[in-house]
């Protein structure tokens, strides 16, 4: 199926920023099939999102930014279809995973409740296919009102009543976001986690400051082929290993100010 005019009973649910740039493709990929499309755009976006979602035939409707999680569930409320795939703009369904999704959602006796896939990333020039980044499962498929959005910001997950199933095509991952961008999100990613740790009262010793890692970087470079990617490969089991690092001598910053302040 590269193509197909038959709409199927799914609803693609997006939530989207200033994405005018990069929406079009995910857009593209599942309008020739998708039965609905719906962009849950943040309110104060002007960047041109809004007239392109609609151009393709989706439902635009604009809200106040309400997290990850608050927007991706009130995207999922919107849906009219008995299937629902979640969809982030910088991502492209191919015709295999299209054929897959048409395959469970016409079954008369789909056996699941949800369905998980693989996502195969775009980075620096080269799809990446061994490392810490691939398969990286991702679960975006499920039956309406078998799940639902929870989780803390910003890690949503989908809470599933019932049984998950597995796909075999890749979800194509194509974000453009440069080394940098990619650099200063690290330590705000890491506040959810921080905060867990200190609530249980744990630290950061040796073990989690040098030996974590270190692991990190083998694990992702030569037990999981990392080196088979390039200096791509390189660069992310690095920086795998960087964010590890980070994690933990936050975990510990925050232990020693709060020390001090008694």
């Amino acid at each position: 199926m590269t193509q197909t005019t038959q709409k199927l009973p799914v609803s693609v649910c997006m939530i989207s920023g200033a994405e005018a740039h990069r929406i079009e493709r995910a857009l593209e990929s599942v309008a020739g099939w998708a039965g609905e499309m719906i962009v849950v755009l943040n309110q104060d976006v002007a960047d041109g999102t809004e007239q392109v979602a609609l151009r393709h035939g989706a439902k635009v409707f604009r809200e106040p930014w309400k997290g990850f999680v608050g927007q991706k569930q009130t995207a999922a409320e919107k849906a009219s279809q008995p299937w629902l795939l979640n969809l982030d703009a910088d991502e492209v369904v191919p015709a295999a995973l299209a054929q897959e999704i048409a395959a469970v959602i016409l079954s008369p006796t789909a056996p699941h409740a949800a369905y998980e896939f693989p996502r195969c990333s775009f980075y620096c020039g080269r799809w990446i296919h061994h490392g810490d980044w691939y398969p990286d499962r991702v679960l975006r498929l499920w039956r309406r009102g078998a799940a639902r959005w929870t989780g803390q910001d910003p890690h949503a997950h989908l809470e599933v009543s019932g049984t998950i199933g597995r796909l075999r095509s890749d979800l194509l991952h194509q974000s453009n976001e440069s080394i940098a961008r990619q650099i200063a999100k690290i330590a705000p990613y890491q506040t959810q986690f921080v905060e867990k740790r200190l609530a249980r009262g744990g630290s950061a010793g040796f073990i989690e400051l040098a030996l974590r890692p270190a692991w990190r970087f083998l694990r992702a470079y030569f037990l999981r082929l990392g080196f088979l990617d390039g200096w791509q490969g390189f660069y992310i089991a690095a920086l795998s290993s960087f964010s590890t690092l980070t994690r933990y001598a936050l975990v510990r910053e925050a232990k020693e100010q709060a020390a001090r302040k008694l």
